[in-house]
């Protein structure tokens, strides 16, 4: 798929000053009328042969454009703290929001190639590597996002020759490496290695436009015009589409054959007070020594926590806590997104909270919020929350892949027991804040929540992390299951 890029296209001076002015003046108008509409976000990934001009690409978008509203970001080896996260968690944390553009330069695509082409890797590796970044595009490009990808490509001889060119510039030599040279001499395992990521990954959401990187004004003009095209076009989609309100809640689909795993849950499960205490203290101590094992600085845990309203989500979290040290973990407490996390993709305000390895992050409430609240109160399509299923699997095997332990409690109460909790917290002065209005619209849709949430089981309780169901209307019982759990999982993992 390269040989196009190999016929030395040539744009004269003449012809380059004469394009240049409208195609820089049509740029900033698509820029801005991106910006006003901030409906999606341009991600433009910038890879390709060295010396083919990606550097001078990346600066030549930023002096067209407004560089306000343009994200670069370059991604040099990775330090400690982005070690010890998944692969793409610092990719994650660079994305631009909602009416911005950003550029990323040596990217997702960089490391899978760069190894394999090293031998650093095998082919299934790499392969992997494939199905996990054409995923991760998808759920980038279902989420709203605008992404153009861009291979600057040199033949062998027009690369050898950019290198000694710039070698020979005393201006520009420090741009020349040994390694340049060295992957250079492997000019044909790469191309071999490149040619097979590109063709596996150029999708219709996503697909690669290669550019020959010889002359410089030729690689201009088309990344201009390629990027001027991509915005035009969207913009001319989002305007036919038009912007309409949220519906109301999406039908809910015939009900699973796991809905009987919440309704045959026995719920006259109970502990005794003194019982309560002992294990308590029993079960604390355990928790409290395994997060302190050498073996758990190698690891990090993620503990999950959803659950009807009023089950005890927060008092089981404060007996989690009371067994670790206050350096060490970190509660998440998740409410409606704010204007900064609507402007980015679904998963991003969770995955920035991923902890480093010997840490913990305690989510009260979670990502499932789209297939919970938000797909039974309508606020998202049903398209939306019926794909976040997978997208919420593959995140968190890439948790459990890069080291991370995660447990999943869903806390479940009768609609009887909720109703007492909800009236002694508004009869109880310092609970008055627990109970709100939408805690008892939300009681209105039981059955739809109920639905959801069996759903939710059958679709995402996976073999690396799956879902432990709390029987709660007796909260001492469930925060010793819930303990006693935790320490069982993290056992089996360090052991």
């Amino acid at each position: 798929m390269f040989e196009s890029a190999e016929l030395g296209h040539k744009i004269d001076k003449a012809t380059y000053d004469k394009q240049v002015p409208k195609l820089r003046a049509d740029l900033l108008d698509a820029q801005f009328d991106m910006g006003e509409l901030k409906k999606y976000q341009v991600i433009i990934l910038v890879n390709g042969v060295n010396g083919a001009g990606k550097g001078e690409t990346v600066n030549l978008l930023n002096s067209w454009m407004d560089p306000r509203h343009i994200q670069t970001h370059a991604f040099p080896p990775p330090s400690d703290e982005e070690r010890e996260r998944p692969f793409m968690w610092r990719f994650w944390r660079a994305l631009p929001p909602k009416g911005k553009i950003g550029i990323l330069f040596g990217n997702w695509y960089t490391d899978p190639i760069v190894n394999r082409a090293l031998k650093k890797t095998k082919n299934a590796d790499l392969d992997q590597s494939i199905e996990e970044i054409n995923r991760f595009e998808k759920m980038l490009s279902d989420e709203g996002a605008l992404i153009i990808k861009f291979w600057m490509h040199l033949s062998k001889d027009a690369q050898r020759k950019r290198l000694k060119a710039l070698e020979k510039d005393k201006d520009t030599r420090w741009r020349v490496t040994r390694t340049d040279w060295t992957h250079f001499e492997m000019y044909d395992k790469f191309r071999a290695v490149s040619e097979h990521v590109l063709r596996h990954t150029s999708t219709g959401h996503a697909p690669w436009i290669v550019v020959e990187g010889a002359d410089e004004r030729y690689r201009a003009l088309t990344v201009g015009r390629i990027l001027l095209e991509a915005l035009r076009k969207r913009q001319k989609i989002e305007q036919e589409r038009g912007w309409k309100p949220r519906s109301a809640a999406a039908p809910l689909p015939p009900a699973t054959d796991s809905r009987d795993l919440i309704n045959s849950l026995d719920m006259s499960l109970a502990m005794s007070k003194k019982k309560f205490d002992k294990d308590l203290e029993k079960y604390q101590g355990r928790l409290n020594l395994l997060t302190r094992d050498p073996k758990f600085r190698e690891r990090s845990l993620i503990v999950v926590f959803e659950g009807s309203d009023a089950a005890g989500k927060g008092g089981s979290i404060r007996r989690i806590t009371g067994a670790l040290d206050a350096r060490q973990y970190q509660t998440i407490p998740i409410a409606a997104p704010t204007e900064e996390e609507r402007a980015q993709p679904y998963l991003w305000r969770f995955w920035r909270h991923i902890p480093r390895v010997g840490r913990v992050s305690i989510f009260d409430r979670s990502w499932y919020g789209r297939v919970l609240v938000e797909r039974v109160e309508g606020y998202c399509q049903e398209g939306d929350w019926m794909r976040a299923y997978a997208e919420i699997n593959d995140f968190e095997d890439q948790l459990v892949r890069n080291g991370a332990i995660v447990a999943k409690f869903w806390l479940t109460i009768t609609a009887e027991e909720q109703l007492k909790r909800f009236k002694e917290r508004e009869k109880t002065r310092f609970k008055r804040f627990k109970i709100t209005d939408e805690d008892w619209r939300n009681r209105k849709k039981w059955d739809d929540y109920e639905h959801a949430v069996c759903d939710m089981i059958d679709r995402s309780s996976t073999e690396i992390a799956p879902w432990i169901l709390v029987e709660a209307n007796d909260k001492y019982y469930a925060r010793i299951k819930i303990l006693k759990t935790l320490c069982d999982r993290l056992d089996d993992a360090l052991r």
